[in-house]
């Protein structure tokens, strides 16, 4: 099993979604945020301050949030993938005049359409 860690063109395929998402992220695009996430009731997206059950869910705290101060700054960034299905991506993140340390981790499962976000759990530490 190991060797099918990490493969190279794999990795190279989730990390670019990985990536889509953070730009989606901090510029509010939510079409393109709700493109990256499994649309099915069995997705989860647990944040800082909500708990969210299904993309109905998901997108309406997406149009509902706030637009303004989405800038963040990603550190300590690890993507795994496993074979050529399954990713997850984990990272901290901070905020222009925050002292909390974010945190965000994500599922990625490759789906007939595309590699989608099939868990995701944001905190906040201080």
């Amino acid at each position: 099993m190991n060797r099918e860690i990490n493969l190279p063109q794999v990795l190279t395929e989730v990390t670019a979604q990985f990536y889509r998402y953070e730009q989606a992220l901090v510029s509010n695009d939510v079409d393109e945020l709700d493109a990256l996430f499994w649309h099915d009731t069995r997705t989860v997206r647990l944040g800082a301050g909500e708990n969210l059950y299904g993309i109905d869910e998901i997108r309406a705290f997406r149009a509902a949030r706030p637009s303004a101060g989405l800038n963040r700054t990603l550190r300590n960034t690890v993507i795994t993938t496993f074979g050529e299905d399954y990713a997850v991506c984990s990272t901290e993140f901070t905020r222009t005049g925050s002292d909390k340390i974010g945190r965000q981790q994500q599922t990625w499962v490759r789906m007939p359409h595309g590699w989608c976000i099939v868990a995701a759990q944001v905190s906040l530490m201080s």
